[in-house]
């Protein structure tokens, strides 16, 4: 049992929860102080957690289930559970769908307006793993999708959205693509050869690192935006200086001529950011 369960963490890849849960928090706690001026119950945070578990859960498991035949030539995802045969394609579906039933039922417990949005949340769930199959923009679609992670966060708490809530879901979703898109050159060759659509197959690896920049770019201007449009203070700018700081070292250490480092900069540092800017939100919040 304990083997099947390592084996499904692994499929959903437990650990890249870093990149989205702080952002879930950051948009429940930023959102509740601004609407309701007091921080969220640990009931709400327990809510979103376990909707946050069923969501991405869900998405990696259609994921692994829909590109299953994908992942198996490709030496990359070739020993991915399904193709290596460590799950059988049922198994996974009831995990889907406990996954969903996860999410469904922690959405209900926060709010209407959460309740409302939850099919447009499972549409986006399910369209991503399908895009790359016909268009170059499989990246945004990812950041719009992990985008409702601090939206969610928001919603959940406040049952509300407003115009800072949409430029924290605008920011995560330029983060969210760029730095797919510096992960997605190490299969620029395979997805040419297969005919499957992503930024780096469309326009090559120097113009897509470019491009991840550029989207980056955007990420820090969003940021700043929030700074601005709050009353968040200088524990928040500080946070943001060493964000920068990430970004900038994520695209140093990764260039046409040595890509060696594309794990570094795809997985360790924007762990190390989404938890850089939850915690300086927090700390900027509480001290007030």
């Amino acid at each position: 049992m304990f083997r099947k369960i390592r084996i499904f963490l692994e499929m959903i890849k437990i650990e890249h929860t870093l990149f989205a849960l702080p952002f879930a928090f950051m948009g429940a706690i930023l959102g509740s102080m601004l609407v309701n001026g007091t921080f969220p119950s640990w009931m709400q945070i327990f809510w979103v957690l376990l909707a946050m578990v069923g969501a991405r859960s869900a998405a990696f498991g259609l994921n692994r289930i829909i590109d299953q035949a994908i992942d198996g030539k490709n030496p990359r995802t070739a020993m991915r559970a399904i193709p290596a045969g460590l799950l059988k394609n049922g198994e996974v579906i009831i995990f889907i769908i406990v996954s969903f039933v996860l999410l469904f039922w922690a959405s209900s417990n926060l709010n209407v307006l959460s309740m409302q949005l939850l099919p447009i949340a499972v549409f986006m769930l399910v369209l991503y793993s399908y895009t790359k199959r016909f268009t170059w923009l499989c990246h945004i679609v990812l950041g719009m999708t992990i985008g409702l992670a601090p939206l969610g966060g928001w919603v959940a708490v406040t049952g509300s959205m407003d115009w800072t809530a949409i430029v924290l879901y605008v920011t995560i979703v330029f983060w969210t693509a760029g730095f797919d898109i510096i992960y997605a050159c190490q299969d620029l060759e395979f997805d040419q050869g297969e005919g499957l659509h992503s930024i780096p197959s469309r326009f090559g690896l120097i113009k897509s690192l470019n491009i991840a920049k550029f989207f980056h770019i955007i990420t820090a201007i969003g940021f700043l935006a929030l700074l601005l449009m709050t009353d968040l203070s200088w524990w928040y700018g500080a946070g943001m200086l060493i964000t920068y700081g990430i970004l900038f070292y994520e695209h140093y250490i990764v260039s046409p001529n040595d890509m060696s480092r594309v794990q570094t900069a795809f997985f360790t540092m924007n762990s190390v950011l989404s938890l850089v800017v939850f915690t300086f939100t927090l700390i900027d919040l509480a001290v007030k």
